[in-house]
Protein backbone atom coordinates (compact mmCIF):
# COMPACT_ATOMS: atom_id res chain seq x y z
CA UNK A 1 0.00 0.00 0.00
CA UNK A 2 1.35 3.40 -0.96
CA UNK A 3 2.42 5.72 1.80
CA UNK A 4 -0.24 8.23 2.88
CA UNK A 5 0.35 11.85 1.88
CA UNK A 6 1.23 13.83 4.97
CA UNK A 7 2.35 17.16 3.55
CA UNK A 8 1.67 19.43 0.55
CA UNK A 9 4.28 22.14 -0.18
CA UNK A 10 5.63 21.71 3.32
CA UNK A 11 2.26 22.09 5.06
CA UNK A 12 0.83 19.21 7.04
CA UNK A 13 -2.45 17.92 5.64
CA UNK A 14 -3.94 18.25 9.12
CA UNK A 15 -3.19 21.99 9.03
CA UNK A 16 -4.84 22.64 5.68
CA UNK A 17 -8.45 23.73 5.90
CA UNK A 18 -10.74 24.10 2.93
CA UNK A 19 -9.47 27.07 0.87
CA UNK A 20 -12.20 27.50 -1.74
CA UNK A 21 -15.01 29.63 -0.36
CA UNK A 22 -13.07 30.82 2.68
CA UNK A 23 -12.07 34.39 3.49
CA UNK A 24 -8.52 35.65 3.96
CA UNK A 25 -8.98 35.42 7.73
CA UNK A 26 -9.51 31.66 7.41
CA UNK A 27 -6.22 31.10 5.59
CA UNK A 28 -3.10 31.33 7.74
CA UNK A 29 -0.37 29.92 5.51
CA UNK A 30 0.10 28.88 1.91
CA UNK A 31 3.35 27.07 1.01
CA UNK A 32 4.68 27.89 4.46
CA UNK A 33 4.24 31.67 4.03
CA UNK A 34 1.78 33.94 5.72
CA UNK A 35 -1.09 34.99 3.47
CA UNK A 36 -1.45 38.76 3.70
CA UNK A 37 -4.31 39.08 1.23
CA UNK A 38 -4.38 40.73 -2.17
CA UNK A 39 -3.60 44.44 -2.51
CA UNK A 40 -6.25 46.37 -4.45
CA UNK A 41 -4.67 47.08 -7.83
CA UNK A 42 -7.26 49.54 -9.14
CA UNK A 43 -8.31 51.99 -6.42
CA UNK A 44 -11.02 54.61 -6.80
CA UNK A 45 -9.56 57.84 -5.40
CA UNK A 46 -12.29 60.36 -6.19
CA UNK A 47 -15.54 60.96 -8.07
CA UNK A 48 -16.25 64.44 -9.42
CA UNK A 49 -19.78 65.23 -10.59
CA UNK A 50 -20.44 68.42 -12.55
CA UNK A 51 -23.78 70.10 -13.12
CA UNK A 52 -23.52 73.19 -15.32
CA UNK A 53 -19.97 73.72 -14.01
CA UNK A 54 -17.27 75.86 -15.61
CA UNK A 55 -14.68 73.12 -15.04
CA UNK A 56 -13.86 69.98 -13.07
CA UNK A 57 -10.74 70.51 -10.97
CA UNK A 58 -8.98 67.64 -9.22
CA UNK A 59 -6.58 69.11 -6.70
CA UNK A 60 -6.10 66.28 -4.23
CA UNK A 61 -5.09 62.63 -4.50
CA UNK A 62 -2.49 63.09 -7.25
CA UNK A 63 0.66 62.18 -5.37
CA UNK A 64 3.42 59.59 -5.08
CA UNK A 65 1.07 56.90 -3.73
CA UNK A 66 0.57 55.72 -7.32
CA UNK A 67 2.66 55.83 -10.49
CA UNK A 68 -0.32 55.52 -12.85
CA UNK A 69 -3.58 57.47 -12.62
CA UNK A 70 -6.67 56.73 -14.70
CA UNK A 71 -9.46 59.23 -15.34
CA UNK A 72 -12.79 57.84 -16.57
CA UNK A 73 -15.06 60.40 -18.25
CA UNK A 74 -18.72 59.40 -18.17
CA UNK A 75 -21.29 61.16 -20.36
CA UNK A 76 -19.81 64.65 -20.43
CA UNK A 77 -22.32 67.03 -22.02
CA UNK A 78 -21.53 70.58 -23.15
CA UNK A 79 -23.73 73.63 -22.68
CA UNK A 80 -22.34 75.15 -25.89
CA UNK A 81 -22.70 73.38 -29.22
CA UNK A 82 -19.67 72.39 -31.31
CA UNK A 83 -17.01 73.01 -28.67
CA UNK A 84 -14.04 70.94 -27.55
CA UNK A 85 -13.12 69.22 -24.29
CA UNK A 86 -9.66 70.06 -22.94
CA UNK A 87 -7.27 69.92 -19.98
CA UNK A 88 -4.27 71.55 -18.35
CA UNK A 89 -2.26 70.91 -15.17
CA UNK A 90 -0.48 72.64 -12.32
CA UNK A 91 2.91 71.63 -11.03
CA UNK A 92 3.50 71.93 -7.30
CA UNK A 93 5.10 75.32 -7.96
CA UNK A 94 2.24 76.55 -10.21
CA UNK A 95 -1.24 77.88 -9.55
CA UNK A 96 -2.98 79.14 -12.70
CA UNK A 97 -2.96 76.16 -15.12
CA UNK A 98 -0.67 78.02 -17.51
CA UNK A 99 2.90 77.18 -16.49
CA UNK A 100 3.50 73.60 -17.71
CA UNK A 101 4.22 73.25 -21.44
CA UNK A 102 2.59 70.28 -23.20
CA UNK A 103 3.43 68.65 -26.54
CA UNK A 104 0.88 66.24 -28.04
CA UNK A 105 -0.47 64.46 -31.13
CA UNK A 106 -4.14 64.09 -32.13
CA UNK A 107 -5.78 61.38 -34.28
CA UNK A 108 -9.47 60.82 -35.01
CA UNK A 109 -11.89 58.62 -36.93
CA UNK A 110 -15.55 59.22 -37.67
CA UNK A 111 -18.62 57.74 -39.29
CA UNK A 112 -21.73 59.80 -40.11
CA UNK A 113 -25.20 58.60 -39.24
CA UNK A 114 -27.16 57.75 -42.43
CA UNK A 115 -29.34 60.84 -42.00
CA UNK A 116 -26.22 63.02 -42.25
CA UNK A 117 -24.65 61.40 -45.30
CA UNK A 118 -21.94 58.83 -45.93
CA UNK A 119 -18.90 60.63 -44.53
CA UNK A 120 -16.17 58.52 -42.97
CA UNK A 121 -12.49 59.14 -42.31
CA UNK A 122 -9.41 58.27 -40.26
CA UNK A 123 -7.06 61.22 -40.01
CA UNK A 124 -4.23 62.97 -38.19
CA UNK A 125 -5.44 66.34 -36.88
CA UNK A 126 -2.40 68.62 -36.92
CA UNK A 127 -4.59 71.63 -36.11
CA UNK A 128 -5.15 70.23 -32.62
CA UNK A 129 -1.58 69.20 -31.89
CA UNK A 130 0.18 71.04 -29.10
CA UNK A 131 3.74 72.27 -29.47
CA UNK A 132 5.14 73.29 -26.10
CA UNK A 133 1.78 74.88 -25.31
CA UNK A 134 0.80 76.23 -21.91
CA UNK A 135 -2.79 76.67 -23.11
CA UNK A 136 -5.51 74.07 -22.53
CA UNK A 137 -4.95 70.94 -24.64
CA UNK A 138 -7.81 69.50 -26.79
CA UNK A 139 -8.87 65.96 -25.92
CA UNK A 140 -12.09 65.79 -27.96
CA UNK A 141 -13.69 68.11 -30.52
CA UNK A 142 -17.11 68.75 -32.12
CA UNK A 143 -18.74 68.21 -28.72
CA UNK A 144 -22.48 68.79 -29.00
CA UNK A 145 -25.00 70.20 -26.55
CA UNK A 146 -28.00 68.11 -27.60
CA UNK A 147 -29.94 66.37 -24.83
CA UNK A 148 -28.68 62.97 -26.01
CA UNK A 149 -25.17 64.04 -27.06
CA UNK A 150 -22.15 63.32 -24.86
CA UNK A 151 -18.57 62.10 -24.81
CA UNK A 152 -17.08 59.30 -22.73
CA UNK A 153 -13.51 58.10 -22.51
CA UNK A 154 -10.41 57.43 -20.48
CA UNK A 155 -7.11 59.20 -19.83
CA UNK A 156 -3.90 57.80 -18.34
CA UNK A 157 -1.33 59.96 -16.52
CA UNK A 158 2.04 58.38 -15.73
CA UNK A 159 4.27 59.15 -12.74
CA UNK A 160 3.06 62.72 -12.14
CA UNK A 161 5.10 62.94 -8.92
CA UNK A 162 8.42 62.32 -10.65
CA UNK A 163 11.01 65.00 -10.03
CA UNK A 164 13.21 63.67 -12.85
CA UNK A 165 11.14 62.97 -15.95
CA UNK A 166 8.51 64.62 -18.14
CA UNK A 167 4.97 63.36 -17.46
CA UNK A 168 3.53 61.13 -20.19
CA UNK A 169 -0.22 60.87 -20.78
CA UNK A 170 -2.64 59.45 -23.34
CA UNK A 171 -6.40 59.52 -23.83
CA UNK A 172 -9.12 57.89 -25.93
CA UNK A 173 -12.69 59.11 -26.39
CA UNK A 174 -15.94 57.99 -27.97
CA UNK A 175 -18.35 60.72 -28.98
CA UNK A 176 -21.82 61.29 -30.35
CA UNK A 177 -20.71 64.44 -32.17
CA UNK A 178 -22.75 67.58 -32.74
CA UNK A 179 -23.28 66.72 -36.43
CA UNK A 180 -24.68 63.24 -35.61
CA UNK A 181 -21.55 61.19 -36.20
CA UNK A 182 -19.61 58.62 -34.20
CA UNK A 183 -16.14 59.96 -33.42
CA UNK A 184 -13.28 58.03 -31.86
CA UNK A 185 -10.30 60.16 -30.85
CA UNK A 186 -6.78 59.24 -29.70
CA UNK A 187 -4.58 61.89 -28.11
CA UNK A 188 -1.20 61.49 -26.41
CA UNK A 189 1.75 63.55 -25.35
CA UNK A 190 3.87 64.67 -22.44
CA UNK A 191 3.92 67.48 -19.91
CA UNK A 192 7.38 68.97 -20.32
CA UNK A 193 7.91 69.67 -16.63
CA UNK A 194 10.19 67.77 -14.26
CA UNK A 195 8.43 69.25 -11.23
CA UNK A 196 5.74 67.07 -9.68
CA UNK A 197 2.21 67.58 -11.02
CA UNK A 198 -0.53 67.67 -8.38
CA UNK A 199 -3.54 69.46 -9.98
CA UNK A 200 -5.50 68.84 -13.18
CA UNK A 201 -8.39 70.82 -14.68
CA UNK A 202 -10.89 69.62 -17.30
CA UNK A 203 -13.23 72.03 -19.10
CA UNK A 204 -14.97 72.84 -22.35
CA UNK A 205 -13.38 75.46 -24.59
CA UNK A 206 -16.67 77.36 -24.46
CA UNK A 207 -19.49 77.17 -21.94
CA UNK A 208 -20.19 74.91 -18.99
CA UNK A 209 -20.46 71.14 -18.72
CA UNK A 210 -22.27 68.28 -16.99
CA UNK A 211 -20.89 64.82 -16.31
CA UNK A 212 -18.80 62.59 -14.09
CA UNK A 213 -15.05 62.02 -13.83
CA UNK A 214 -13.71 59.14 -11.73
CA UNK A 215 -10.02 59.07 -10.82
CA UNK A 216 -8.29 55.76 -10.04
CA UNK A 217 -4.78 54.89 -8.89
CA UNK A 218 -2.96 51.76 -10.06
CA UNK A 219 -0.93 49.98 -7.39
CA UNK A 220 2.84 50.06 -7.80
Amino acid sequence: MANAVEKVSGIAIADIEKIIGRTDDNIEKISGLEFAGVTEAHTLISTSTASNATSIDISSGIDSTYDVFIFDFINLNAATDNTQFQFQVNATDGADYNDSAITSTHFAAYQDEPSEGTGTSLYYDASRDAKQSTSFIPLEHYVGNGADESISGRMWLFAPSSGTYVKHWMAQFSENAQQNAAYNTWVAGYINDTTAIDDIRFKMASGNLDGVIKMYGIAK
